[in-house]
């Protein structure tokens, strides 16, 4: 074991330790100013199992992704020195490569079949940001990271960034807060921003990606801002209700067999099944984001003006 593995381990469990107290003393705080809700600390322990799991799953099969950034160093155009200042920018297009990656766990159903465990939950607290999937390795979306070191950064460098990423993200996991300065609410992520992501209100669905940054999705039209008249509804289009960790993880991979099972589809609606969109079906018997919004009226301008030509 080298001193590098040994401050990672060091680290990860620091920040076990500060996700899990952070999630006692939320619990206790929100109990002091209501009456908790049915399930909620069941779910809360659903949460944290999940996530110490994946923590254990994910750091075996590390290597995984871990090494394919230690490969392409290797291949790098030059060697961008790792300063403050160089840091910060690769902290920028990492959170980039955040909203590309997370965009597509969206947009994509076998990312979408690793991402839905952390959106199954129909409660939203510290323990939800810990409900985490045990398949991230194994997407592709991870090598998003590859162009990072094949500019010039330091693997470890852009690891780095990804841990305090992570980390920041999960403290947006609150109701406890309600809306930060308006300066920061229109460059960072927040709760609010966050709450809305986790909604599935039509109107808020697959809105607001960003990761530390919110910028990007004001950028490429994906921003939804939380309103006082549409609380945000927490969960999935269609919760899947189980305290069953199995289930969680792997019902969507198993809807997704059962979809290449169909007799009598051809190529394409396979590809449409394993790659399309969450929802898309090759006889359109079920419903896509889109056609949810479309079906309540609240499609963004930018879909309204493809839709009218």
């Amino acid at each position: 074991m080298t001193a590098s593995d040994i401050v990672q381990i060091n680290i990860g469990t620091l920040l076990i330790g500060v996700y899990l107290t952070a999630v006692v003393i939320e619990g206790f705080l929100s109990r002091m100013r209501s009456k908790p809700r049915t399930g909620e600390t069941r779910d809360a322990a659903t949460c944290v199992g999940l996530g110490l799991l994946s923590a254990l799953f994910n750091g075996a099969v590390a290597f995984v992704s871990v090494g394919a950034l230690f490969w392409a160093a290797d291949l790098r155009v030059g060697t961008i020195p790792t300063t403050f200042a160089t840091l910060a920018v690769c902290f920028v297009l990492d959170d980039l490569r955040f909203y590309a990656h997370h965009r597509i766990a969206h947009r994509c159903r076998w990312v979408w079949a690793m991402h839905v465990v952390h959106h199954s939950s129909t409660h939203y607290n510290y323990a939800v940001a810990l409900r985490q999937a045990w398949t991230k390795h194994f997407t592709g979306t991870m090598m998003l990271k590859l162009p990072l070191v094949l500019i010039g950064f330091d693997p470890v460098a852009v690891l780095f960034c990804g841990v305090v990423n992570a980390a920041y993200q999960f403290f947006l996991h609150t109701q406890l807060i309600d809306r930060l300065p308006r300066w920061f609410e229109f460059v960072f992520n927040t709760p609010s921003h966050h709450r809305v992501h986790h909604a599935r209100n039509p109107q808020y669905l697959d809105a607001n990606y960003g990761g530390t940054l919110i910028i990007w999705d004001r950028l490429f039209g994906t921003f939804e801002g939380e309103q006082a008249n549409e609380p945000p509804e927490f969960g999935l289009v269609k919760n899947i209700d189980t305290y069953n960790p199995l289930r969680i993880e792997f019902h969507e991979y198993a809807a997704v067999l059962r979809d290449q099972l169909h007799r009598g589809i051809g190529l394409r609606a396979r590809l449409g099944y394993l790659f399309g969109p969450p929802g898309y079906s090759h006889d359109g018997s079920r419903q896509t984001t889109e056609d949810i919004k479309r079906l309540h009226g609240v499609l963004p301008p930018a879909a309204q003006a493809v839709e009218a030509n």
